[in-house]
């Protein structure tokens, strides 16, 4: 393959704003992270509490770049693609994007119904909110937290720990549920995806769940990245 041709190829597998952004948000993500473990804590400080929702914001991004790459959206080469979902997924308190696949597109396939993993018919919050955990979160997940929680804190503070690493993983399994299945789904959607959407506000919109919250368009074009849910949106508007 001469030099002409192997540029040709890379253009046509290789999508590079994807995976820009893809690999932003994980630099991000890991950059916080490795500045916060040092970070001196005092709880009279803002900045704490700020960094808490910053890191929380991240851990998010984290998941949604494994979920686009679950309807490859990240990168146009499968291989690559499935790499940084299966990546970003194991960032998020291990994660595991195999695992996390199919039960995704059961969702879109069967949304609101109870074939739906998302889904719970009671409509109310906490049932279905520890309903959608524990679709996702398994003991394995819990064992090697645990271990990895115990063999950094020989380096790393325990308050460090908590405050920027597991609180904000919490936090973020709050924010995805409420803002991206919760109220989207919750109540009769009386349309052909059985979802509801935000009112157009773009900086709202990404700060609250990455453009999920624009759920209707979401589900009617399933293979438009997160960073284009607002086009989308605007196209009905």
């Amino acid at each position: 393959m001469n030099n002409v041709s192997q540029k040709q190829h890379l253009s046509s597998t290789i999508d590079p704003k994807g995976l820009i952004i893809a690999g932003s948000i994980i630099l991000l993500w890991a950059t916080s992270l490795v500045f916060l473990l040092g970070y001196s804590i005092d709880f009279s400080d803002p900045l704490v509490y700020l960094a808490i929702l910053v890191q929380t914001h991240l851990y998010t991004g984290l998941f949604i770049t494994a979920h686009d790459a679950m309807h490859g959206v990240v990168s146009t080469n499968r291989k690559l693609n499935h790499a940084v979902g299966w990546l970003a997924a194991l960032l998020f308190s291990y994660n595991f994007y195999w695992r996390l696949f199919p039960n995704h597109h059961k969702h879109h396939r069967f949304v609101a119904t109870d074939k739906d993993p998302d889904y719970h018919a009671s409509n109310r919050f906490i049932p279905w909110y520890f309903s959608f955990l524990f679709s996702y979160v398994n003991i394995w997940q819990f064992l090697l937290m645990a271990g990895t929680f115990n063999l950094l804190k020989i380096w790393i503070p325990t308050e460090n720990l908590v405050l920027f690493w597991m609180l904000p993983a919490v936090l973020s399994t709050l924010q995805l549920f409420y803002f991206g299945t919760y109220l989207p789904h919750r109540g009769e959607q009386e349309n052909a995806h059985h979802s509801g959407t935000l009112a157009p506000n773009h900086i709202w919109a990404f700060v609250s769940c990455y453009f999920f919250g624009y759920h209707y368009e979401h589900h009617d074009s399933p293979n438009t990245p997160w960073w284009r849910l607002w086009r989308a949106k605007n196209s009905r508007t």
